[in-house]
């Protein structure tokens, strides 16, 4: 069993004696920053998130439902964590913020010369795949891009293959889902191009806005012990590239 997964099994064991019911926790499949379903690990917001609620003796359910939706659910529920969810204007009333797991930088990514800034992008691209739902979207809207410029893909929906196809020109998205993405696809040996870091937001464990404010409290202690003992740093490192020789 890899380090991570033992750390966190031991983290989990240690709160469940004491759990009450289970918390629904929304978790879109959005690889490596949240998964699901189980398969070596939940992600890197997901295992944090999944550690701090062992911390505090809660069991969790994991809810998998499309990300617009799931968004929707959550905001006018009662007690319901979401994860990984971006802190930006448009959702800042909608929900309670409970504590930042890790900050998420976003670029373009494309088979061509990168761009170096917004401006640049408007002018030279006309379809630009981006999640449906994701905060990328309010990003490039707040950016000039208009309508026609923004594709929202499903999560799910390929961006690799509609980049080689061309039916795109370019992925706006954050740095670690796009390599991650691009390295488990058919196309890794293909030269993918990135832009500078563009943009950049926190990636918050939020709750209903009608949250209970001892979980919150609660679940703010954890995080914030689990950053300090420097177990988050090492459940998300689980997620990164190993690096090559020569690198």
């Amino acid at each position: 069993m890899p380090n991570h997964l033992c750390l966190l099994f031991v983290l989990l064991v240690a709160g469940a004696a004491s759990a009450d019911e289970p918390i629904r926790l929304y978790i879109p499949e959005a690889p490596p920053l949240a998964m699901n379903q189980y398969a070596g690990g939940h992600g890197m917001v997901g295992d944090v998130t999944l550690a701090a609620l062992a911390r505090i003796g809660k069991l969790t359910r994991i809810v998998a439902e499309p990300w617009p939706r799931a968004q929707a659910n959550v905001s006018k529920g009662k007690d319901m964590l979401i994860i990984p969810l971006s802190r930006t204007p448009e959702r800042e009333q909608l929900y309670t913020w409970i504590a930042p797991i890790m900050e998420l930088e976003r670029a373009f990514f494309s088979l061509d010369e990168p761009v170096a800034d917004f401006a640049r992008a408007r002018a030279r691209y006309r379809r630009i795949g981006v999640g449906m739902g994701t905060a990328q979207v309010g990003i490039l809207q707040r950016e000039g891009f208009s309508d026609e410029q923004i594709v929202q893909l499903k999560l799910g929906e390929n961006p690799t293959h509609l980049l080689v196809l061309g039916r795109i020109d370019a992925w706006f998205t954050g740095v670690p889902e796009a390599l991650y993405i691009w390295g488990n696809s058919p196309y890794r040996e293909r030269n993918l191009r990135r832009s500078p870091s563009l943009a950049s937001t926190g990636l918050y464990l939020g709750c209903s806005r009608e949250c209970d404010e001892q979980l919150v409290e609660q679940l703010r202690r954890a995080i914030e012990e689990l950053e300090l003992e420097g177990i988050s740093q090492r459940l998300q490192q689980a997620y990164l590239p190993k690096p090559q020789p020569g690198d």
